[in-house]
């Protein structure tokens, strides 16, 4: 039984139980699994009647939500390959993604997405709301059955572009072999952390299905006992958290930092008692681990414990047993930090190439700083320059329409994922950085940026974004974005420095007023840094920044 058949199994299997639900203005929607059977059914017969079959593509351009759940559903059933996006991502760069693979159908969110695309493209494909492929069932919606489409592990199912951080997205293949083996793996670590249960898993969602990983837990929820809250307001993510009440959720290190930050800062605030029990409590934990406890240490540790780390804990979630990551590395303080309020955040590493996921943390195992071993039936190594290969059935088949990318990709039997890694000896990775973004100074040492560049967000809370530079220079400097005073930037600068080699040290930087984001072309549609588009648009101050520093 392949993934796609195994969810519409479980799905009639809870023809009377909610699987899914979002929040929509402070209130749940909720459907049972026979509900979104129905829903499906609805979207399959309006796919049929716009005469999509086997092998077509289908943009999804839309927010979460359970229609947007139905469709995807309705796409695999038919055999059909959807091309999720992210909705927020420019219009010039969603409509070179959809030119790229010949969509049959786009299915836009709302009408203000779809006006967009047609800016950009009058003579795009048809455009549809998908409130509209709802609205008025045709006749034919009851004469399609739940069964889907008979389907081989080498069919494809989708296309996910990647982020593009230095060049143009390339469309990733999944098929549904890649995600046969996937799926049932996810589902046997959650099954490791739940443990025996009489309930279904109650779990929360926010990152936009267009992301392999996100897609793959919407995937692993509906085909195992599970109920998925998906979020459909960030600016109100705390209070639907509290109304999903999950065990546990995805996230991305970004949200984590920020949760980290937001209790020390309330609580730095608040002073009294509770500041200095968790602070004697958070000094006592650490140095416990670091195994040179002090003498007063248990007693702050039990207070901390009994009064403060609790009232932490409820208000993140009173049922929550873990927090799952990806996307990056989390800092090993914010893995630790939630470690201490006995809740374990399970690192996930992978890529859209490896069907989301290469590693994740075991959940009885979890080691800060590193991402967990390889999931079953797979194989990593390190190739050189320490970059991380790998192999399975959960290796993408290939780019859509890019032969040349694919083979340099995929070479000898390994895919070659560009990131540099070290494993030890039990089997849990950690990730380096990218090989790409590898700063070669005129020293000729190699400097992957990224520890650096985690070392000064974590030091400088008002800061956004820090990117080092240096490709050729004489020495590294730094790009910071946020509320950072200059002094302060220097002070905590040369506190980094004094943990580095000379050739890693950061003796310049330039404060930017402008944030990188999405909007302005600076970012990725998943957060990460697009640097050769930093580096061309702030040329000139970082020429400027060098000719202060060296004159």
């Amino acid at each position: 039984m392949n993934f796609v058949e195994n969810i519409f199994q479980n799905l009639r299997q809870s023809s009377d139980r909610p699987v899914l639900q979002e929040v929509r203005e402070g209130r749940i929607i909720a459907v049972t699994g026979g509900e979104l059977l129905a829903s499906i059914r609805a979207a399959r017969a309006f796919l049929r009647r716009q005469g999509l079959k086997k092998g077509d593509r289908c943009v999804l351009l839309a927010p979460n939500s359970l229609r947007w759940a139905a469709v995807d559903f309705a796409l695999l059933a038919e055999g059909i390959l959807a091309v999720p996006l992210y909705a927020r991502q420019a219009p010039a760069e969603l409509v070179a993604m959809m030119k790229d693979c010949s969509p049959s159908l786009i299915c836009c969110g709302d009408q203000a997405l779809r006006e967009a695309i047609s800016r950009q493209w009058p003579d795009a494909p048809p455009r549809v709301l998908l409130d509209e492929m709802f609205a008025a069932p045709g006749a034919d919606a009851g004469t399609v059955g739940d069964a889907p489409a008979a389907l081989a592990d080498a069919d494809p199912v989708t296309i996910i572009y990647t982020s593009g951080t230095s060049g143009e997205a390339k469309g990733v293949v999944l098929n549904v072999g890649n995600l046969s083996h996937m799926v049932p793996c996810t589902g046997t670590r959650l099954d490791l952390l739940m443990g025996p249960r009489t309930e279904p898993d109650r779990v929360f969602h926010y990152l936009p299905f267009c992301f392999a990983g996100s897609w793959i837990l919407l995937l692993t929820c509906l085909s195992r006992p599970s109920l998925l809250t998906l979020s459909t307001d960030l600016t109100k993510l705390m209070d639907e958290l509290k109304l999903a009440d999950p065990n546990y959720f995805l996230n991305v290190p970004a949200l984590l930092e920020r949760v980290r930050s937001g209790v020390e800062e309330q609580l730095q605030k608040r002073g009294g008692l509770a500041r200095l029990l968790y602070r004697r409590g958070k000094a006592a934990w650490f140095r416990r681990r670091a195994g040179r406890s002090a003498a007063l240490d248990p007693l702050w540790l039990a207070l901390a414990r009994a009064v403060v780390f609790p009232a932490i804990r409820k208000k993140l979630g009173p049922n929550l047993k873990a927090l799952l990551c990806g996307s990056a590395p989390l800092a090993q303080e914010t893995q630790l930090f939630f470690l201490m309020l006995g809740l374990p955040v399970l690192q996930v590493y992978g890529l859209t190439e490896t069907t989301g996921i290469c590693t994740l943390d075991h959940p009885r195992r979890v080691e800060p700083g590193r991402v967990g071993p390889a999931i079953p039936g797979i194989e990593m190594k390190l190739g050189q320059g320490e970059e991380i290969l790998v192999r399975g059935p959960h290796i993408f088949p290939g780019y859509w329409n890019r032969p040349q990318e694919t083979a340099q990709a995929l070479r000898n039997g390994w895919y070659h994922t560009g990131d540099q890694g070290e494993v030890d000896a039990v089997g849990n990775w950690r990730i380096i950085g990218r090989l790409k973004n590898l700063i070669i100074p005129a020293s000729g040492h190699n400097v992957a940026p990224e520890p650096i560049e985690d070392a000064l967000l974590r030091r400088l809370p008002g800061a956004q974004q820090v990117l080092l530079v240096g490709n050729g220079r004489s020495f590294l400097a730094a790009l910071i974005t946020g509320e950072v005073r200059r002094e302060q930037a220097q002070g905590e600068i040369d506190a980094v420095n004094t943990e580095l080699p000379h050739y890693k040290r950061v003796r310049a930087f330039q404060l930017l007023a402008e944030p990188f984001t999405i909007e302005n072309g600076l970012l990725t549609a998943n957060g990460k840094l697009k640097r050769a588009h930093i580096l061309a648009r702030y040329q000139n101050e970082i020429d400027e920044m060098y000719r202060r520093k060296e004159a």
